[in-house]
């Protein structure tokens, strides 16, 4: 029974208490009043019945007459006159029917009035004895009458000081509750600060837990910023501020190598003859160029989501943009970018030459590298400010049968959704002891019956602008139920979503009502999203977060680390675990930075109870330095379930 009805009942208790025993004391009250006034009343009319027979010449007619008259006013229950020797001269008793109230009352309060007794004479002698008992049935009625008005007053009484006890008990409540979940936040990996209450008692209590929040927040922050240090330090260049090659590569990899790659558009931009540039200017003159170079490149990286400046080497840059399919426009304006931004420095010379190339999804990174540049060697054959670029389309397999505008993929893929032409993939993740943690399980469909199995970079893109994904994601994890119906002995099953689907009004209660469904499949589901498509949709993400608490399904991020300083903005959902983005794996064997960095990383997330997992790992030297950095698992080709 929860405090807050035992209160209640405590206070409801102790009220009928209180008013039970006003009640009883007031009618033994009221009881003692009236047999005093009773017997009170009975000696007095005894004795003036006595005297007014006294006053004659007594006789039995006489008192028989007297007494009848007396009796038939209604007002006594007996009135009985014996002699002197004990024979009765007359007696009138009233009949016992007559109460003035229910039985059950007067059986429970009875009247114990003492009758009158008063002694007649004639002269000298002694004529008889009178004994008189008035009529109780009007003390009973005005003591049940005193009764019920009392209990109904009592009653009123109750009422409101029940009602005056429920404003306090809600008043308590208020503060209580907020304290209550505040310290189940705690427990779901949520770090919330609190109102003080008023009470004195619960204001302590919600400035302990609110102290403790704090203090846990800014060890949090404080470790976040420490390794965010870190993560640039062994990530990005130090005279630019932009990606380091290391870091690039590994993140070119993972856009042409993940399951959900999209492709996209690679461009490198190189600093004409910088050589020359650094004896005429000087060193410091240089490193200016070099610093405004960067911020060019910079600047056309911000127009784009997710997208990726770095600096290659000493004159070359690079820019790698996902999911862009016309690389054209793009190049010609990093080309006037960053030509303005050099001008300065060298004004009527050449400064800069870029070449870039669209690959598609799949595209081997050598080729994409040897591509652009094939294309960087072109310009710079010109000698003067240029651009020249290189599509790589003809590699994309199937690109005959694939849609050519939004009403053919949206068409078609409804089509795949109605006939059931999904399915889903299947990459084990494990802990570093070899034992199996889930199945991560990323959807694929196909556009005919006979046609190949699509990866989610193949369609995914495109959905999420036709505003297709709700109706991608409530599929997969419709799939993933009946999954784990059927194989009872997976451990857990992982399902991709998309953070688009999020917003969508629809998404969250249909995902609910399927987890309902299966509650004992929903416990083994695990969810993700990825750390960019979290961070943009993050109240709806949190709602969701809430949600999936309450039926023990679990949720995550992955692709993790890239947008690492804005952690402090994750750390109160109440997340489940975090898969490290492959970027920051790949290599990690040789490479302390990256190694500082996942280190504390898997420090402040296991302090706040999260798992954490590893991406994309290819080599077992990558697996064995998961193990020394503290990783809870991985997944990735180097991966095999034991």
């Amino acid at each position: 029974m929860s405090m807050y009805r035992q209160l209640w009942l405590a206070i409801v208790v102790s009220t009928l208490l209180a008013l039970s025993g006003g009640l009883f004391a007031s009618l033994l009250g009221a009881r003692g009043y009236l047999e005093a006034q009773l017997t009170i009343k009975n000696t007095d009319n005894a004795t003036a019945l006595a005297l007014s027979l006294s006053q004659g010449n007594p006789d039995a007619v006489m008192a028989d007459l007297v007494v009848s008259s007396l009796f038939d006013s209604g007002h006594y229950e007996l009135i009985r006159i014996i002699d002197p020797s004990g024979k009765l001269i007359v007696e009138r008793v009233a009949p016992g029917d007559v109460l003035g109230a229910p039985r059950w009352f007067v059986w429970m309060l009875p009247l114990n009035a003492q009758p009158g007794v008063a002694q007649i004479t004639s002269g000298w002698k002694q004529f008889g004895t009178v004994t008189l008992r008035s009529q109780s049935s009007f003390a009973y009625g005005a003591l049940w009458k005193s009764a019920y008005e009392l209990v109904f007053a009592l009653i009123l009484a109750g009422l409101v000081g029940g009602y005056l006890g429920s404003m306090v008990l809600r008043r308590l409540r208020g503060p209580l509750d907020a304290v209550i979940e505040q310290a189940k936040a705690i427990t779901q990996r949520r770090f919330v600060m609190i109102e003080e209450p008023e009470v004195p008692e619960l204001k302590q209590f919600a400035t302990a837990m609110n102290a403790t929040v704090g203090r846990l927040k800014s060890m949090f922050d404080y470790e976040a910023a420490r390794l965010e240090a870190v993560r640039k330090e062994a990530n990005f260049d130090s005279l630019t501020g932009l990606a380091n090659r290391a870091y690039f590569m590994a993140c070119l990899r993972e856009t042409t190598a993940e399951e959900d790659s999209v492709g996209g558009a690679l461009f490198v931009a190189r600093v004409a003859n910088l050589a020359s540039v650094n004896r005429s200017l000087g060193r410091d003159t240089t490193d200016e160029l070099l610093r405004a170079f960067g911020k060019g490149m910079a600047s056309v990286a911000s127009q784009h989501v997710n997208s990726l400046p770095a600096r290659l080497n000493g004159a070359d840059f690079a820019l790698l943009v996902p999911g862009l399919t016309e690389p054209h426009e793009l190049a010609e304006r990093l080309l006037q970018t960053l030509v303005q931004h050099t001008a300065v420095f060298l004004p009527n010379q050449s400064t800069t030459w870029v070449g870039g190339v669209y690959f598609p999804s799949g595209s081997p990174t050598n080729v994409i590298l040897a591509q652009v540049d094939s294309a960087l060697a072109g310009v710079q054959t010109g000698g003067r400010d240029g651009a020249g670029v290189v599509n790589m389309c003809d590699m994309q397999d199937a690109g005959s049968t694939m849609p050519t505008n939004a009403d053919e993929w949206t068409r078609q893929i409804k089509c795949a959704l109605d006939q059931n032409w999904v399915m889903l993939a299947s990459f084990p993740v494990v802990s570093l002891d070899g034992k199996l943690l889930h199945l991560e399980c990323p959807l694929r469909l196909k556009f005919d019956e006979q046609g190949e199995w699509l990866p989610a970079g193949r369609f995914l893109p495109v959905a999420e602008r036709l505003k297709l994904t709700a109706s991608l994601d409530l599929t997969a994890v419709r799939l993933g139920l009946q999954q784990l119906q059927s194989q009872p002995q997976l451990p857990g099953l992982a399902i991709n979503l998309s953070a688009s689907s999020l917003e969508d009004p629809t998404f969250q209660p249909a995902l609910l009502a399927l987890l309902d469904a299966q509650r004992e499949q929903a416990a083994k589901l695990w969810l993700e999203v990825s750390e960019s498509g979290a961070l943009i949709h993050l109240p709806a993400l949190r709602t969701l977060c809430v949600a999936l608490a309450e039926r023990a399904c679990r949720l995550g991020i992955e692709h993790f680390g890239h947008q690492f300083s804005q952690i402090g903005l994750l750390h109160n959902l109440g997340l489940d675990y975090i898969k490290v983005d492959s970027s920051f794996v790949c290599g990690v064997d040789a490479n302390s930075g990256n190694s500082a960095f996942l280190r504390g990383l898997c420090s402040i997330s296991h302090s706040i109870g999260l798992k954490v997992l590893a991406e994309g790992v290819s080599t077992s030297q990558e697996l064995g330095a998961l193990n020394n950095l503290g990783f809870d698992g991985a997944t990735g080709p180097g991966v095999r379930e034991l």
